[in-house]
């Protein structure tokens, strides 16, 4: 189930020679749209930071579907769940306006708290529900 979506348009530069988005780009939209998700929800990276607290990726996995193109207009998808110390982003991107199915990925992250991970996190935890 996705709770969040931001939408996005393919630039230019983001494109290798075979006129397709780079694939590490992908991880670039995947990042902006946790962090804008997050930001809407008032938990700011730099602040956390700031208090010794990071939440970091500890693997991702994604599956590449159909390619995105210079210009393409799409939206990203994001759920969330906890499983035990981790909190799991599950992210999909569709092309518009035809709703394609481009790309999956899980994003396993963890939070550390002045270098040690934690299994409680309020501000995630609230976001989880």
């Amino acid at each position: 189930m996705y709770i969040y979506e931001l939408d996005f348009k393919v630039r230019d530069y983001e494109c290798d020679l075979q006129g397709i988005v780079n694939n590490s780009v992908y991880q670039n939209y995947l990042e902006h749209t946790r962090h804008e998700f997050l930001l809407e929800r008032n938990v700011s990276f730099s602040e956390l930071h700031s208090q010794g607290i990071d939440a970091v990726v500890a693997r991702i996995e994604m599956a590449f579907k159909v390619p995105l193109r210079s210009r393409d207009e799409f939206v990203c998808k994001l759920g969330v769940k906890k499983e035990g110390v981790k909190y799991i982003f599950n992210q999909a991107i569709y092309r518009k306006p035809d709703n394609k199915l481009c790309f999956t990925a899980k994003v396993t992250t963890v939070v550390m708290v002045d270098g040690k991970m934690t299994a409680d996190f309020a501000p995630f935890d609230e976001i989880v529900g």
